[in-house]
């Protein structure tokens, strides 16, 4: 089975999502009364509720959190289609360029637009989304806050309102985006800092500021901007859901109760929506074997593949041990077999070769840099021709040494997911002939963002969720300012090239640049791209109406659209 994909830019920690339904209702339209209660389950726990920060970035909790949150987090999303669409419960219409030099957007608040407590989304909410992701001391406290990308509020100098509710950003000298239209702004309430945080001061001292940050990244906020309220909650267990009465938004809340828990492994979420105790999921692994089962019964059962936004990839930790050696990078990514990996993984499966970091082979910015590198071939002599140039030796056991030290080092995996696991075992049994014992270091869902955070490892498996816009990525995974650049790297070729991803207004040649930081990527051996995941979406029919559930351009997945969602 072939998988289809679209063209995507990475953005953000990957894993994927499911869902559970606890009894049926709805109504007709979107104007009508909301009834009966939905019950959705997340692939793996989250560990953190503020999605600015390194530990709140993940998939997991994005999914978790998209009902009471705007449009994709800060106020636009994609369609099934790549195309962009904007929150109308906050915005009227879409955001303007209205200036190139310096680059100003602006974008008008929609009338009556407001927080579920009845408080005016308002000029001061923009300006605390832009202090947390702004990585600069004076807005915050940068260990408290921990952004896991300044790609954008790196770039902001003023956040103003000209006239009543319309925003203006301005942008520093030099500084312009061939995306800008991919703004919005608003995901924290700033008044609910304020008032039930105690941080009034967040405006001006940087500590306070911190600290706030920090406070959403404990504890879930209950004054929302989407169609559902959250009224009970625990970290990583749970979150329920009412409607949000002051939600002014054109597709409303269509259940009265909303529940989001986790539920972990395909195999577990195909075996609850054969019971009826769960209405469907978006599994974080990917089995065709075990989908099948739901063929027994295809009326009810449904279920698509695909080959979404999320890529997995090994990274590794530059900073540790001998891995610090290019030239042993290099011999590794040449060493191991990508087909091997996807074909034990995925039987049955045709998924993509992907040779780039940012770009999939349907852009017409895509370039294969691990092809020409010989990456991901299985070359083992290959690998130790490049080992025995760079001064390696192998001793009587057949062990790859380096001044008469051996060479170890640990492959980490999320030990829940079996094709992680998988993973660390083909790849372990691929090193082997390079006279490498390769030592398998799993963690649990729990241990995620703190093994990355902490970059306590030195080769890892995980992935990215992309979604259209691309500009980002680049300063997301290879700054040496990024919370994300889990490895460490710090490339001057790089380094020179970030600016320059956003430095144009040309899209052709914004995506040349991060051409060549993917290029660069490969030469130093930072990271090896795998493939584009084998993705499915797998509901229940006669319990819930799941509109355009495949939709590979958006970071939530088919949750997308969960305002739209109601009862057959």
């Amino acid at each position: 089975m072939a998988l289809t994909r679209r063209a995507l830019g990475g953005l953000t920690i990957g894993g994927s999502s499911a869902l559970m339904l606890a009894a049926c209702g709805g109504n007709e339209e979107d104007g009508g009364e909301a009834s009966g209660e939905l019950v959705w389950a997340i692939a793996y726990p989250w560990e953190a509720w503020n999605e600015n920060t390194s530990t709140g970035n993940n998939s997991a909790g994005h999914l978790a959190m998209t009902p009471m949150i705007s449009v994709g987090a800060n106020g636009y999303d994609f369609d099934p289609e790549g195309n962009v669409f904007y929150d109308d419960a906050i915005f009227e219409g879409e955001p303007q360029l209205i200036s190139e030099a310096p680059m100003q957007i602006q974008v008008t608040l929609k009338e009556g637009a407001q927080w579920s407590d009845g408080k005016p989304i308002r000029l001061e909410d923009f300006i605390f989304q832009w202090y947390s992701v702004s990585g600069l001391p004076e807005h915050a406290n940068q260990e408290k806050a921990l952004p896991a990308s300044t790609a954008w509020g790196s770039t902001v100098a003023s956040i103003e309102e000209t006239e009543p509710g319309v925003i203006v950003f301005t942008f520093t000298e030099g500084n312009v985006d061939p995306e800008w239209q991919f703004t919005g702004g608003v995901y924290l309430p700033s008044h609910y800092a304020e008032e039930e945080g105690g941080f009034a001061a967040w405006q001006t001292d940087p500590e306070v500021m911190g600290d706030a940050i920090t406070w959403f990244n404990e504890n879930l906020w209950t004054v929302v901007s989407g169609p559902y309220k959250p009224v009970d909650n625990k970290l990583g267990e749970y979150i329920v859901y009412e409607p949000n009465e002051k939600y002014q938004g054109s597709k409303k809340a269509k259940f009265t109760k909303l529940t989001m828990k986790p539920v972990t492994g395909i195999e577990a979420e195909v075996t609850e929506l054969r019971q009826g105790t769960i209405a469907g999921c978006w599994p974080n692994d990917f089995s065709l074997e075990i989908l099948e089962e739901l063929d027994e019964n295809p009326e009810e059962w449904k279920y698509e593949t695909y080959a979404g936004a999320t890529w997995s990839h090994f990274d590794i930790n530059v900073r540790n041990g001998f891995l610090k050696d290019v030239e042993l990078r290099k011999a590794v990514f040449t060493t191991i077999n990508i087909a091997e990996i996807k074909e034990r993984a995925f039987p049955g499966t045709e998924a993509p070769w992907l040779g780039n970091h940012f770009f999939t082979e349907d852009s017409p910015y895509y370039q294969d840099y691990l092809t020409p590198a010989n990456y991901g071939q299985g070359d083992v002599d290959g690998a130790k021709a490049i080992l025995t140039a760079a001064g390696y030796t192998w001793n009587g056991d057949g062990k790859l040494e380096k001044d008469g030290e051996q060479v170890v080092f640990n492959f980490r995996f999320a030990t829940s997911n079996e094709i992680r696991k998988l993973t660390g075992e083909v790849i372990q049994a691929q090193l082997a002939p390079l006279g490498v014992d390769l030592e398998l270091k799993g963690f649990g869902d729990e241990d995620f963002a703190a093994t990355l955070s902490s970059a306590d490892f030195d080769m890892i498996v995980f992935s990215w969720v992309g979604s259209p816009a691309f500009t980002t990525g680049p300063n997301q995974y290879f700054s040496t300012d990024s919370a994300s650049n889990y490895g460490g790297y710090d490339d001057p070729v790089i380094n020179e090239l970030l600016p320059q991803v956003r430095g144009t207004f040309d899209l052709a040649e914004s995506a040349e640049f991060a051409n060549q930081i993917s290029a660069q990527a490969v030469a130093q051996a930072y990271t090896l791209p795998l493939y584009s995941s084998p993705l499915s979406v797998i509901w229940n029919a006669t319990l819930v109406d799941l509109t355009d559930p495949v939709n590979p351009a958006s970071q939530a997945g088919p949750v997308w659209n969960v305002r739209e969602w109601q009862a057959p």
